[in-house]
């Protein structure tokens, strides 16, 4: 995976959940946001 920063790696796990087409790199963007203690989402 390319360096990212936080913002880009959140940015680019929405886009890839509203296309639904590529679950590998879902699951890849996914792992890595819990690595970084993250929330794609507000709550």
């Amino acid at each position: 995976m390319k360096i990212m920063s936080n913002e880009q790696l959140v940015v680019s796990y929405r886009d890839a959940l509203k296309s639904g087409s590529e679950k590998e790199w879902i699951r890849i963007l996914k792992d890595e946001i819990q690595k970084r203690g993250l929330k794609p989402f507000k709550e």
